[in-house]
């Protein structure tokens, strides 16, 4: 995906995408069983971390437009670490392994689109969360 510009125009590092919010990322995520794709806020602060959630949803509609699809929302969630989170993911419903090179069509045809919508619903929705900054 590294030639595709960001719906801005501009470089962006897919796999690290700078949200430009602290504790705000979007992730990609293949094991040798599974790939989800997610928005994770990992605030420290357990009120603030709602918040950011909150303002979410108050973009859900849009969200969900740019990825024609519903994904599921976790106020909590807690990651592999046991860390406190908040979670709207997606995963994919067939079983692929990142460590096998025939899989990777499915999950590249899996996090392409996906991440594609993430950023054209970022470029019209990051302005609603300013105040996170």
């Amino acid at each position: 995906m590294n030639p595709i510009p960001s719906d801005e125009g501009g470089k962006a590092n897919w796999l690290n995408y700078k949200t430009g919010i602290k504790h705000l990322y979007f992730r990609l995520d293949a094991d040798n069983k599974t790939a989800a794709i997610y928005i994770e806020i990992s605030h420290p602060d357990a009120g603030i971390r709602q918040l950011l959630f909150e303002q979410f949803l108050e973009y859900k509609n849009l969200l969900h437009a740019e990825l024609e699809e519903e994904w599921i929302w976790h106020p909590l969630y807690h990651d592999a670490h046991g860390k406190a989170t908040a979670r709207i993911m997606y995963t994919l419903d067939k079983k692929v392994s990142v460590f096998k090179p025939e899989d990777w069509p499915v999950l590249i045809s899996f996090f392409k689109p996906r991440m594609l919508a993430l950023d054209r619903f970022w470029s019209s929705a990051k302005y609603g969360f300013d105040i996170f900054k």
